[in-house]
């Protein structure tokens, strides 16, 4: 998603999902506002790709379906996202265009999404009774945060970097750094500039 702007006027939800049905770009609606989401890069796409592949393939012959970022989330407190990847464990009605009972919630960060990501997401999300887990992946080095509930309905946290398994809840399964970022190649890190000391008087 781009960087948060208000060009458009403020909506009722009923208009925003009107507007959304109507409109050829995605836009996420926030407290009334409605913000159109931007473009990805390849990093980006293949490593939702390596992301969901795993989840849709773990997900067959099960109680749980995985869905990537054409299918809205409406969260209790009135907003409407579209995660990079979900998985939803009830049965439904499939012709909805949004679903109000994720189990497991990703999305992949972008320098303009980060802040939104592991804040204002993260809050949303977690009041949704049945998410069991959220996840953050970054895109720029091989790190997932994993937000997780706990037996007793707390959520706990844990930061993996370079290395580790994520476990998932629904379905059960676990996903390695390795396979979250099977095939993708981080930008050569540019070397920093030292500036020479002034000559002495």
């Amino acid at each position: 998603m781009t960087e948060r702007s208000r060009d458009l006027p403020r909506m009722t939800a009923d208009e925003y999902l009107a507007f959304e049905e109507a409109s050829d770009v995605k836009h996420e609606y926030v407290d009334g506002y409605v913000y159109p989401m931007g473009g990805a890069t390849e990093r980006h796409e293949r490593i939702v790709a390596n992301v969901l592949g795993h989840l849709w393939m773990a997900s067959r012959g099960g109680p749980c379906a995985a869905y990537g970022s054409n299918l809205k989330v409406s969260t209790p407190d009135g907003r409407f996202y579209y995660p990079d990847a979900l998985v939803v464990c009830s049965t439904r009605d499939e012709d909805v265009a949004f679903v109000v009972d994720p189990c497991v919630i990703v999305e992949i960060t972008s320098p303009s999404t980060r802040r939104t990501d592991q804040y204002e997401k993260r809050d949303s999300y977690a009041r949704i009774s049945s998410l069991r887990a959220y996840l953050v992946v970054e895109q720029g080095q091989r790190q997932v945060d994993r937000w997780w509930r706990d037996a007793d309905g707390g959520w706990q946290h844990e930061v993996l970097v370079e290395m580790g398994t994520v476990e998932v809840p629904c379905p059960t399964m676990t996903l390695s750094l390795d396979e979250i970022y099977e095939g993708v190649t981080f930008p050569t890190p540019r070397p920093r500039r030292v500036r020479e000391p002034e000559p002495a008087g």
